[in-house]
């Protein structure tokens, strides 16, 4: 690993517990209850899925119980921890491992799905780079990009002093083009999910773009 990503490790190996703490009412409640129905109205059930920065698990056990197969990964060992403690599945498989190598074969995926992740890297078009290796021709790619309203976003401010910061952040628009432009991925589908206190009705009349700088982040999916 790089010592970005020995940074990132050590960030969320200390933030594992907080995390754990929160992740379910955010996959029930929260700013994540859209992903997995969002997720499967375009991925087909049984499909073979890999969960990168799959945090504590919890995305990766509903992901199981909608009928996938999953395997999950995170750079974080605390998290894989905690995911084998709290959040096992009969369908689910906990690897850790590092997005900027992934240890899995060439196109093994029928999709993948990576929430808030591309961001923890020092260099996301390697990032993206690697995704694509690893899911089949015509796959599908489910990724979440942190709005610009979004507080994680705080993590990357130092770079603006010089300092090296472990968070990469980039607009949800910029995803999309670095995503068509390099790597010819599909978009197939999408939807944000707004702010606290941003309505529909508030956004309506807005272009694609203002709507995404209101948001918290954007869901894409896109098509190999």
């Amino acid at each position: 690993m790089s010592k970005w990503h020995e940074q990132a490790q050590k960030k969320w190996d200390e933030f594992a517990e907080d995390w754990n703490t929160s992740s379910e009412n955010m996959w029930e409640n929260g700013s994540r209850k859209s992903i997995i129905p969002f997720f499967s109205r375009h991925v087909p059930i049984g499909s073979n899925i890999l969960d990168v920065a799959c945090g504590d698990g919890y995305g990766s056990k509903k992901l199981a119980e909608g009928g996938y197969q999953v395997v999950a990964t995170d750079l974080s060992t605390k998290m894989m921890e905690l995911a084998n403690e709290r959040n096992q599945h009969k369908n689910v498989t906990y690897v850790q491992g590092d997005m900027m190598k992934l240890p899995f074969a060439n196109q093994q995926f029928d999709a993948l799905m990576v929430i808030n992740g591309i961001e923890w890297t020092e260099k996301p078009i390697d990032a993206i780079a690697e995704l694509d290796r690893v899911v089949k021709k015509e796959g599908f790619i489910c990724a979440a990009i942190l709005g610009p309203t979004a507080h994680p976003r705080k993590h990357s401010f130092n770079r603006l002093y010089g300092e090296q910061a472990i968070m990469n952040t980039m607009m949800p628009w910029e995803f999309v083009q670095l995503c068509e432009e390099v790597y010819g991925w599909k978009l197939i589908a999408n939807e944000g999910v707004m702010k606290k206190g941003i309505t529909k009705e508030l956004t309506k009349q807005l272009s694609w773009e203002l709507q995404m700088a209101l948001s918290f982040m954007w869901l894409f999916l896109f098509q190999k």
